[in-house]
Parts: C-alpha cells; sequence; structure tokens
C-alpha cells in the first residue's frame, strides 16, 4: 500500500487494508483473485477473497465510484435487489507515486449467475423467458420506488435460482437516477432500452452458437415490454365497479398476494351516487409470501421457494392437524424440525454449495412428484432424498462459489423415516 489511501466503508474489516490497491486491478496477484464469471462491463471488474467472502472491485473515477456505492445503500434501504455496497477506495497510487483509479468494492452475491454462465452449452427459449420475467419484475420494483436505471440489460443483473423461476438482482447502478415518481417517458425509456439491449445480448450467445435452434432473441426480448405492462397495471392501476361487487375489493388483494406482493396502502373512491366504487393501490411492498415464510420459520428464501414451502408446510398442516388445533406458528416450527431440517442436513457436506437450501428443498419436491409419477406409487422422502443427491444435485456445478468443484463419489447417510414419511431422521 502506498500513499495516503482513502476508505469509504458500509462494513469495519481491516482487511481491506491487505488487498494490493498499490497495483493496477489487472495485474492483482492470484493469490487474491476468486476464479468466479462476470458478465459484460464497460469497467474492469475483478473478484476478490475477502475475510472468507467474495468481493466484486470495479475501477472506476473516484465520482462515479463514490455514487454508485451510495446510490446501492439507498436502493438496499428501500429494500430493492441488489449487490451489497462494501467500500469505496480513492487516492490509490503505485509505489512510484503513479495515480490509479479509485474502486468500488461490492459483496459477491452467494449463489448467484450472470445470465452467460446460466448454462454452460446452449440457453433454452423457455430459460431466455424465465431471465427476462426476471428482469422485467426487477424493473417493475425499480421504477415503483422512482429509480430509472438508464442502462437496463442482462450483463447488469445477477440471477438466482426461485423455484423454477429466477429471481433478478442489480448490479451496476452507475447511470441509474432516483425521482420522487417517474413519469411515463422516463419509464418507456427504460423499457425501450431493456428491449434494445437484451436482444442484442442474446444475438451474441446465438453468434456464438450458444442458443437453441427454436430460439427468437428478438422474440424473446420483447417479452419484456409485454411481461412488464402486465405485472405494473396490476400492481398500479385502478378498477371501478358496482358498490354490490365490494368483494372484488378483495379478490384485488389475493391476485397481488398470488403475485408477490402486499398492499399496504388502497385508495377507495364511491361516486356522487354512492353505486360505483373505484380502488387503486397506492402502495405496494414485495415480498408477501418471503415475509411469512420469515416469521412462521425464521427461514430466508426467494419469493416462488417460499411460496413453495409454504404449500408444503400447508399440506403437513393438512395431513396432521386437524384445523384450529394448534396455532400456526407452532406447526411451522414442527414443519421445520421435522420435514425442512433434517432434508437439509442429510445433504453430504461437500454438495451443499451446490444450491441455496430452499432450492435444494424444491427440486427434491419436484424429483418426488416426477418418481412418483414414473413408478405409480407414492415414494418416501428419504428414498426420493437418496434419488435426488445421487442423480441431480451431485451432477450440479456448485453456485455457491462457481468454482470448479471436486467430482468425487457420495457416501451417502443412511435415514429412516417412520410411518408417516414426513418425519425424517438422520
Amino acid at each position: 500500500m502506498s500513499g495516503s489511501l482513502n476508505i469509504t466503508s458500509a462494513i469495519v474489516d481491516p482487511a481491506l487494508l491487505d488487498l494490493p490497491w498499490a497495483l493496477p486491478l489487472e495485474v492483482w496477484p492470484d493469490d487474491s483473485i476468486a476464479a468466479l464469471p462476470k458478465g459484460i462491463s464497460r469497467h474492469l471488474v475483478r473478484f476478490a477473497h475477502l475475510s472468507g467472502y467474495v468481493v466484486a472491485i470495479k475501477e472506476t473515477s473516484a465520482e462515479f465510484a463514490r455514487r454508485e456505492y451510495e446510490m446501492l445503500r439507498t436502493l438496499q434501504r428501500l429494500e430493492i435487489p441488489c449487490v451489497d455496497p462494501v467500500a469505496v477506495i480513492t487516492n490509490r497510487s503505485t509505489v512510484d507515486g503513479i495515480e490509479l483509479d479509485s474502486a468500488l468494492v461490492t459483496r459477491h452475491l452467494r449463489f448467484s449467475l450472470p445470465y452467460r454462465a446460466l448454462y454452460s452449452q446452449s440457453l433454452r427459449p423457455d430459460t431466455g423467458t424465465r431471465l427476462v420475467d426476471a428482469l422485467a419484475v426487477l424493473l417493475v420494483r425499480l421504477h415503483i420506488v422512482g429509480f430509472f436505471w438508464g442502462d437496463v440489460s442482462l450483463s447488469n443483473t445477477l440471477f438466482r435460482r426461485d423455484a423454477g423461476a429466477f429471481a433478478a438482482y442489480l448490479v451496476d447502478a452507475e447511470t441509474g437516477q432516483l425521482y420522487n415518481k417517474l413519469s411515463n417517458g422516463q419509464r418507456e425509456n427504460d423499457l425501450e432500452i431493456a428491449r434494445v439491449n437484451i436482444a442484442g445480448e442474446l444475438l451474441d450467445l446465438q453468434a456464438g452458437g450458444r442458443l437453441d435452434e427454436d430460439f427468437d432473441p428478438v422474440g424473446i426480448s420483447n417479452g419484456i415490454v409485454a411481461a412488464y405492462r402486465t405485472l405494473w397495471k396490476e400492481l398500479t392501476g385502478s378498477e371501478e365497479f358496482d358498490q354490490s361487487e365490494r368483494w372484488r375489493i378483495n379478490q384485488r388483494v389475493e391476485r397481488l398476494n398470488d403475485l408477490g406482493f402486499d398492499i399496504e396502502e388502497l385508495a377507495i373512491k364511491t361516486d356522487d351516487t354512492g353505486t360505483q366504487v373505484r380502488i387503486q393501490p397506492k402502495v405496494v411492498d414485495a415480498g408477501h409470501h418471503q415475509r411469512r415464510l420469515l416469521r412462521l420459520t425464521g427461514l430466508d428464501a426467494q419469493e416462488n421457494q417460499a411460496r413453495r414451502l409454504l404449500n408444503d408446510l400447508d399440506s403437513y398442516t393438512v395431513t396432521f392437524h386437524k384445523k384450529g388445533e394448534v396455532d400456526e406458528e407452532m406447526i411451522a416450527h414442527e414443519w421445520l424440525a421435522r420435514v425442512f431440517e433434517p432434508v437439509i442436513r442429510a445433504i453430504p457436506k461437500d454438495l451443499r454449495g451446490r444450491l441455496e437450501p430452499a432450492e435444494v428443498f424444491h427440486q427434491l419436491l419436484d424429483h418426488r412428484w416426477y418418481m412418483s409419477q414414473n413408478e405409480a406409487r407414492d415414494i418416501p422422502l428419504a428414498e426420493a432424498l437418496n434419488s435426488y443427491v445421487d442423480v441431480v444435485l451431485r451432477h450440479r456445478r456448485d453456485e455457491a462459489t462457481v468454482i470448479n468443484p471436486p467430482t468425487g463419489s457420495i457416501t451417502m447417510p443412511t435415514e429412516v423415516v417412520d410411518e408417516d414419511d414426513w418425519r425424517l431422521k438422520v
């Protein structure tokens, strides 16, 4: 380290001082660098090890680094899915006194992948659609809080698996601006940027032979416009109906809950005659199922994962408890201790970085269902787990770090399941 280095950090980690800031990022030694896949960026970005986790370091100007750092912190406070800002490093220079670019440090999002790394060989049309749908949800959430992105693209997004879908996280906020409210023109501008950028990114993959023959890059990119407008209308649009149809108020709330949103404030107005009612959501908040799962079990999962786990919890409740017999929190604690946690503990330690625990549980339920269909019988949970680990999980890459994992033989634990099939014992 050389010169009067300045570090502005959201965390207290002295290990930041140990990184080789006196060297240009492109020549950092291998023992500091983490081998992770990254998206396309206009700036040099590399990953480094820091205190047992991995950070992404981007070289840029001091002004842009500070601005993006503050923007990411603001988006976090607004509960927008984005990477964690760690620090801004300024006043960098070499031992010879040559000035170096400033750096923005963000925490690597575990179990996330850039879109190019999701499939090592080819990207299927349904996967492309799911990525675009996830990006549309993220864009809607950003626009609701008044954030104009200005550079919407797959490359500026990280994706985490979410029970058959994907959850999108904002990575690059360099071009973003936060307003009290976006105009329709600003929203349409972001949509057009998204459509053009996504088409270009997918056409680039197609030119590299990484898309299925049936893949339509332009059609997929146009899909973000349709997905965005459908969700935006549901979250913000007004609805009129006769006063005798007041049940439609609850129906609107239920539809938003099904989409993963809660209504925090709803405007309800009647006309002068009192016969017509008009409703319009004023404040919506994402994470309906996430919050319920966290409240009941303490598990923090993606929205669709939370929905799937809650469905299994509801099935457990129906199977083993009469309605109203015990309260919801007690049943949730019982399900957690007898179903979810034993499954996760049964995963061999060397495979636990392959997927998030909630995603493992979701995939196990799917695997069990397909086994039951194929064999025309009820499959015990332990049997399904052994099959899932051996047939599916051991062949996946390690998505916690995406560093090539060792591929050796797996010694399966011995599980015993009692007659009710739910109480897995390890």
